[in-house]
């Protein structure tokens, strides 16, 4: 298992182009965000915004919208009933990220399939948070695994792979990698990487991130990075380096650091790793 160290962050972070435009940066459309967990697709489009992504689209529950223009004017918003403007939003996407706070309702089942159906080919895809519980429930399958990324914690893994927690290691996981396909981002105060080429340790972290909405913060980031860096798998690592990077640096000085903390950090930290 490869360690990640900083190099990975000015391998992936790169200088923008002198004519660059939004474009340039990546479409990203975030779904997710029902009445109750709005805020989790909240903090998915800020981290996504902040790393970098050229345009983002949220799909959420009426409830949260005006919450996130406040938030987030840079985003735009589409109701996740309205099935033909989702189809239309998704057709352009270079990434597509689902599940932050997405919960296990009806629609939520139907947003997943809606997804997975619509994907097409150019499109990476993050699944997160309850859409993984939902594709294992649903014994869905990947239309494109080798463009697809899970985002786990160990009891979401566990009932993806049918891995008791104890019975999680890096033999196991990858065989299991293999079976479902796609790569998998193990989250765990050591976040483990089980990518198409290689596998990863992340070493750092700190006990100060471990509050509510850092996995969406990491999801949001993934989903940036993959809208606009070239070598896909090592944007995953960079974008997963990169999270603890900042919670650690902030954890120094804070007794608590809070995932919005993090996105707000964002453009610094990229700023000074870029090459």
């Amino acid at each position: 298992m490869k360690k990640l160290t900083t190099t990975i962050l000015s391998d992936v972070i790169c200088q923008r182009p002198p004519n660059s435009y939004k474009g340039t940066f990546g479409r990203a459309v975030l779904i997710g965000g029902n009445e109750q967990f709005g805020g989790a697709i909240l903090m998915s489009a800020e981290a996504a915004l902040a790393s970098g992504t050229g345009l983002v689209t949220v799909v959420t529950a009426e409830k949260n919208h005006a919450a996130l223009h406040a938030r987030s004017p840079e985003a735009m918003v589409v109701d996740w009933s309205n099935d033909e403007l989702l189809a239309s939003v998704l057709e352009n996407a270079t990434v597509i990220l689902i599940g932050p706070g997405l919960g296990l309702e009806t629609i939520s089942h139907e947003l997943l399939t809606f997804v997975l159906t619509h994907q097409k080919e150019s499109q990476w895809l993050v699944i997160d948070g309850s859409a993984i519980t939902l594709f294992a429930e649903m014994n869905l399958i990947l239309k494109y695994p080798k463009m697809t990324v899970f985002t786990p914690h160990q009891m979401e893994w566990q009932r993806l792979s049918q891995l008791l927690i104890n019975e999680q290691s890096e033999t196991a996981n990858k065989k299991k990698q293999a079976e479902i396909g796609g790569t998998i981002v193990l989250k765990s105060h050591r976040t483990e990487i089980y990518g198409l080429t290689a596998t990863y340790s992340n070493p750092i972290g700190t006990p100060a991130m471990a509050t509510g909405g850092m996995g969406d913060t990491l999801a949001g980031m993934i989903t940036g990075f993959l809208a606009q860096f070239e070598n896909k798998e090592a944007a995953i690592c960079a974008a997963v380096y990169l999270h603890s990077l900042i919670g650690e640096t902030l954890g120094k000085t804070h007794y608590v650091v809070l995932p919005t903390e993090i996105s707000k950090q964002l453009p610094l930290f990229m700023k000074k790793y870029e090459q």
